[in-house]
């Protein structure tokens, strides 16, 4: 997957098409994302230690990797990430202004 946790990505497509959020997880065995204020859905949760009263909470859904597109800390934009061997090491770049995602 060319999404890791931590980054900042847009939504392409759905409901929830425009909106951009930090990944909070990845599940690169069900090709999902968790994406922050992104597919949110209501829990009615039971009184816990963590959570004494309980009640209603939002959670956040997974929704699919192709909906999602990373956003160049360069640019700023939407864009297709492009692989390249940099110091021995596999490193991530934006293909529309070249600059290297991870450093």
């Amino acid at each position: 997957m060319n999404i890791r946790k931590g980054d900042t990505v847009q939504v392409i497509s759905g409901k929830y098409k425009g909106v951009k959020g930090k990944v909070l997880r990845t599940m690169p065995a069900e090709n999902r994302v968790i994406v922050e204020r992104v597919n949110l859905h209501k829990k009615h949760q039971k009184p816990t230690k963590d959570l004494p009263q309980g009640g209603i909470i939002e959670r956040e859904g997974p929704i699919h990797r192709s909906a999602v597109m990373l956003v160049c800390p360069g640019c700023s934009r939407p864009i297709r990430v492009g692989f390249r061997i940099s110091d021995g090491k596999k490193v991530r770049y934006c293909r529309k202004c070249g600059e290297a995602i991870d450093k």
